[in-house]
């Protein structure tokens, strides 16, 4: 291992674990890195409008939420792209995630890209904003209060360099309305207003990927006519609120998956049936008709393996993988270690428990509701134990990259996305002796 390689290491769990100081500095000081070493975030905004026009190859793009041990699940990553040529891959990070497992922007975007330099890995870093999303709850109760926390987060995220946010207001849709504009409108207004927001604080050079949905993950399935009428509502209030604005990118829809599938019983997953001619379709019209990238699926990581390669092939655009991943760690987890957590649900989540819920379906239901408070335990995990699970995430992102047909397309990234280059001020008057690695560091083993 090389002295670069044990500094970014180090360098990394400052970031994560430091005083406020040592957070700040490294922080700091890795961003600086990723920009003289060509690992800048970026948005896939331009790519996306360029496979909207037919001047792209069928591929779909893994968006990875990466929930827990993200440093060594961002390497695999990371690793992977770097040896099968992969530019189309994106972390992600949804709102409520940030929540429970306790990683705010600023630290998602260090831990990423001082993965990405880890691995020796150059070229543009898609990290995303994954349903930033409305409470519908919170909203009708207080809905300025609401959409006031979501424009906050949204701040937050660009000022840290998530430069792809999915705009997530599925939940306002009313299907008590008539007809589907009314059943839509308030989604289609309110994403409208979020995009607006974002548009004006994007960072100069940069135009923000962003992403509409039409109906709830896990609901039914979503219609043609409920993509032209949600487009054509944006698109109308979008060119009345602010003429000449850049609109969105994608869409998401819904075609048979659930957020973290299904769980039985006997704590196995039921099979999904997934709709791939509705994908197929919804794509078509989303590229044909509004010249974007295709249909967005979410929930698909508990898909069956012979799945995957389904998605290039309907020309879906896009993909949300995350509890799979949770689920592999969870796996390899020393015993001991596995039993205190499910002791620590049983105390701390006992009140989202149902009573028809097996063990197993309260254990896969609420763990992720441990990764915040077992955060520095899973980082501090033995070594035999990060072996093991590096092999098993380096497997299965091989095995997607393949199958989603992203292998070989850094050379279509780099004609489209140019990723500009922003250095940030020193956080503090001491720092004057620190300096970012050079272009030519050694960030690898």
């Amino acid at each position: 291992m090389t002295k670069q390689s044990a500094d970014i290491d180090q360098l990394v769990r400052q970031a994560v674990f430091g005083t406020a100081d040592e957070k700040e500095r490294a922080r700091w000081q890795i961003w600086e890195m990723g920009q003289h070493a060509g690992v800048r975030p970026a948005s896939i905004h331009d790519l996306y409008l360029a496979r909207g026009r037919g001047e792209v190859p069928a591929f779909t793009t893994p968006a990875m939420n990466v929930r827990v041990l993200s440093y060594d699940t961002g390497r695999a990553i990371f690793r992977g792209a770097k040896r099968l040529d992969v530019g189309a891959v994106i972390c992600e990070i949804a709102r409520s995630e940030i929540a429970y497992t306790d990683q705010r922007p600023a630290e998602y975007v260090a831990v990423m890209t001082a993965a990405a330099l880890r691995e020796g890995f150059t070229g543009p870093l898609f990290i995303q904003g994954d349903h930033v999303q409305v409470n519908a709850k919170k909203y009708a109760a207080d809905a300025e209060a609401e959409l006031g926390a979501l424009r906050a987060l949204i701040e937050e995220e660009l000022h840290a360099g998530f430069y792809n946010i999915d705009v997530d207001t599925s939940t306002l849709v009313d299907l008590s309305k008539p007809n589907l504009n009314e059943q839509q409108r308030t989604n289609y207004e309110q994403a409208v207003d979020i995009a607006m927001v974002i548009r004006d604080i994007q960072p100069p050079g940069v135009q923000i990927s962003i992403g509409g949905e039409i109906g709830e993950v896990g609901t039914q399935n979503s219609t043609v006519e409920e993509l032209r009428t949600y487009m054509d509502g944006f698109n109308a209030t979008l060119k009345k609120r602010a003429p000449g604005v850049e609109g969105l990118s994608k869409i998401s829809v819904q075609s048979g998956t659930s957020h973290g599938g299904v769980v039985l019983p006997d704590g196995k997953i039921a099979d999904v049936k997934i709709d791939f001619e509705t994908l197929k379709t919804l794509s078509k019209v989303a590229r044909d008709e509004y010249h974007l990238s295709g249909a967005v699926q979410h929930g698909a990581s508990t898909l069956p393996d012979g799945a995957f390669n389904h998605f290039p092939r309907t020309e879906t655009a896009e993909i949300h993988l995350a509890t799979n991943f949770q689920t592999m760690l969870y796996d390899s987890l020393p015993a001991d270690l596995r039993t205190e957590i499910y002791g620590w649900l049983r105390d701390n989540a006992k009140d989202e428990r149902k009573p028809s819920d097996t063990d197993e379906q309260f254990y896969y239901k609420t763990r992720k509701k441990a990764l915040g408070p077992f955060k520095r335990r899973f980082w501090d995990l033995p070594a035999d134990a990060k072996a093991t699970l590096s092999q098993a995430y380096g497997e299965k992102f091989t095995f997607l990259f393949k199958q989603l047909a992203v292998n070989d397309t850094a050379e279509v990234i780099a004609r489209f996305v140019k990723p500009v280059e922003i250095h940030r001020p020193k956080p503090h008057p001491d720092l004057a002796g620190v300096e970012a690695a050079p272009d030519d560091a050694d960030l690898s083993d």
